[in-house]
Formats: C-alpha cells, structure tokens, sequence
C-alpha cells in the first residue's frame, strides 16, 4: 500500500512572483491555493465551482524564488452544494530539493454551480 500523497497542483515560484521583501507575495499563494481547491473539487465531483470562502489562512513560513511549491487537498466536509476543502502548502528548496517545510494551511468552500452561477447539488438527488 503506497502512503505517497500527490498534489492537486505543483509549481516552481518564479522572480514575477516576488514581494517587495524578496520572498513571494502572499496574494500569489492564495491564488494557486484557490486554483488547488477547485482542482480538487473537480476531483470530488466533476461540476464548475466558484469560491464561496477562503478562511483560516495561514502563512507558516516563506516562500522563494525556485521553490517548488505543492498543494495537497484533502476533502473536510461535502454538503449538499459545496465542498470544504482542506489545503496544505509545501515548499521543496535548495540544489538538491531535498529540503520539504510546510508553508501555508487553508481551509476554502467550493460551492458547484449551474451556467447562470446558481447553486446546483453536488451529487445527483435521489
């Protein structure tokens, strides 16, 4: 049995990405953040899905120019409309990539909705 986790998104922070400090703003993180959960919420259920809340974000540690950044999502709750998503944000750094810290947490709820944007259930109704 594999415990290998794989995340919904990867991707290597570039010089584009940088604050005025150096390390990458945070408003790009919680763009691939948002990007992740609804990448996973098409995973859980394959519907469109906008972002109702983003909450309890947390920035644990910085994030570089060449880190490799991954977004594992895990599922915390599934109503009837929407999908609370779990997201946790790792960076691999250094020459070697060897070196993994965990950088952020979100929790973000995904609501599945119809052409006109309006809520839709999730799973087909019984």
């Amino acid at each position: 049995m594999s415990t290998e986790r794989n995340p919904a998104i990867r991707s290597i922070m570039m010089p584009r990405d940088t604050n005025a400090l150096g390390s990458i703003f945070g408003g790009h993180i919680l763009s691939l953040i948002d990007l992740a959960a609804g990448q996973h919420a098409r995973y859980v259920a394959p519907k469109k899905y906008v972002t109702k809340i983003m909450r309890e974000v947390q920035f644990i540690a910085p994030v570089y120019v060449g880190d490799s950044v991954s977004f594992y999502c895990s599922t915390i709750k599934t109503g009837r409309t929407s999908i609370t998503i779990q997201v946790d944000v790792e960076a691999t750094r250094g020459i070697d990539q060897l070196h993994t810290s965990q950088v952020t947490t979100a929790e973000v709820v995904m609501v599945a909705v119809d052409s006109n944007n309006r809520p839709i259930p999730i799973f087909e109704e019984i």
